[in-house]
């Protein structure tokens, strides 16, 4: 293929993105699905010299554009939630916190103990394994997430109680377990580097697991907060920058957060969503607030597009070489059993009233278990590892995990559209 006809696949696959999420919008497919697909066709068409998918070789190059994504997705994600953290809303973010910290840990262990002992992977590649594919993606999973902020009008227009408590779950938990990932991903950087447990485990504990998820979420609320008392509030009307109808305030913040919270020492995509919930805080109400979401969300739009292209390229060219039996065993062990089994464990245990903010039905309850979307964080997570220390294996690795998303994206793709709209109408009845 020459210089000139890859902007022309390019042009076209650009066209197919744009048009893709209406097309599809009444089947059961999905935006990624496509582009995915569109990405291994063109993966059988003849490379330019000199152009190499192999992530391995290219691992910085996927770090960081991966990285750019998720960062984006998740300031979107924190801008988008309608429902507030406060002491008084806690309790409505029941599902959340139960995804997170009994959903999330029972995934990874499950991945580590199928991978180390069943499969016959390295322990550092198995735990890594479980830190990459056990967190849900803000980027890929838009079809199960909340649309956007709900602004304008009096507070109980705009506040619409966001009555899908799936949804919510799905995005809220998505926009902090790809934060809480990166302790067990350094873990399993630690036990591939310094050994035992026994040699690092206590300042783990206390720095990785504790301290750095801590300085995320306050490095990145106060840049928010600020953000926001400066954009919205200013004494000096010409630095509010929300009243000159200024978008670019959401790419500004969401710089600004990251750089903080990792100079800060804390990690800096818990200190992105922590500010995107920081400034819609502060004036929850303003128009401002769905412009910065909508510049947030065409940013979001180029960054999957080129992702989930190259992404299906490399695995027509690449990366379905290297997948074997283990590698199926493990996505679809992750898919159909292990995420949907932690997650309903984690809902159901001391179950809330499914009447009071943030109680779930059983059907509910079973749908968010199900649709835990694996993507470009798992990619991303597994670039960053690679780049620290060398894992065993680490071809099989990104087969692994790119089969993975691509079971995800095709099975959650094809299901969300008419699960979903079964239990809008599961809804309607019970109400």
């Amino acid at each position: 293929m020459s210089a000139d006809a890859v902007w022309l696949v390019a042009g076209l696959a650009l066209f197919v993105a744009v048009l893709a999420p209406v097309l599809v919008r009444s089947i059961a497919l999905s935006a990624p699905m496509v582009l995915l697909l569109l990405g291994m066709l063109i993966g059988l068409l003849p490379m330019p010299d000199g152009w190499s998918l192999d992530p391995v070789a290219g691992r910085k190059v996927v770090e960081h554009v991966t990285e750019v994504a998720v960062l984006v997705a998740l300031m979107g994600v924190g801008l988008a939630l309608d429902r507030p953290l406060s002491r008084d809303t806690w309790r409505s973010w029941s599902p959340t916190w139960r995804l997170l910290l009994v959903a999330m840990p029972l995934t990874i262990a499950a991945i580590f103990v199928l991978g180390w002992t069943v499969l016959g992977v390295a322990a550092p590649a198995a735990l890594l394994l479980g830190a990459c594919l056990a967190p849900t993606d803000p980027v890929l999973a838009g079809d199960v997430q909340v649309d956007g902020p709900s602004t304008g009008g009096s507070a109980e227009e705009a506040e619409p109680d966001e009555r899908n408590e799936v949804k919510f779950a799905l995005t809220s938990e998505a926009g902090l377990n790809d934060g809480l990932a990166f302790p067990f991903v350094y873990a399993a950087v630690f036990l591939a580097s310094r050994g035992p447990v026994s040699e690092w485990g206590a300042g783990w504990l206390a720095w990785e697991l504790v301290g750095k998820i801590l300085l995320g979420v306050l490095v990145g609320a106060l840049v928010g907060w600020g953000l926001g008392r400066l954009a919205f509030r200013a004494a000096d009307h010409r630095l509010r920058i929300a009243e000159r109808g200024e978008p670019l305030l959401a790419v500004a913040a969401l710089v600004l957060s990251y750089g903080a919270t990792e100079v800060a020492g804390g990690y800096g995509f818990l200190g992105v969503f922590a500010c995107g919930l920081a400034l819609r805080s502060v004036e929850r109400h303003h128009d401002h607030h769905r412009a910065m979401h909508q510049v947030v969300g065409y940013l979001e739009r180029l960054l999957i597009l080129v992702i989930l292209l190259f992404l299906g390229m490399a695995l027509t060219r690449t990366l379905l070489g290297g997948v074997d039996w283990r590698a199926v065993v493990l996505a679809f062990a992750l898919v159909f059993v292990i995420r949907p089994l932690a997650a309903w464990v984690s809902l159901s245990v001391a179950a809330r009233d499914p009447e009071r903010p943030g109680g779930l039905q059983p059907a509910e309850r079973l749908v968010a278990a199900f649709f835990g979307v694996r993507g470009v964080g798992s990619l991303y997570y597994l670039a960053y590892a690679g780049g620290l220390v060398a894992f065993p294996d680490e071809q099989w690795l990104w087969s692994a995990v790119a089969f993975t998303i691509l079971l995800s994206v095709v099975v959650h793709g094809a299901a969300s559209t008419p699960a979903l709209r079964r239990l809008s109408a599961h809804s309607a009845d019970v109400g």
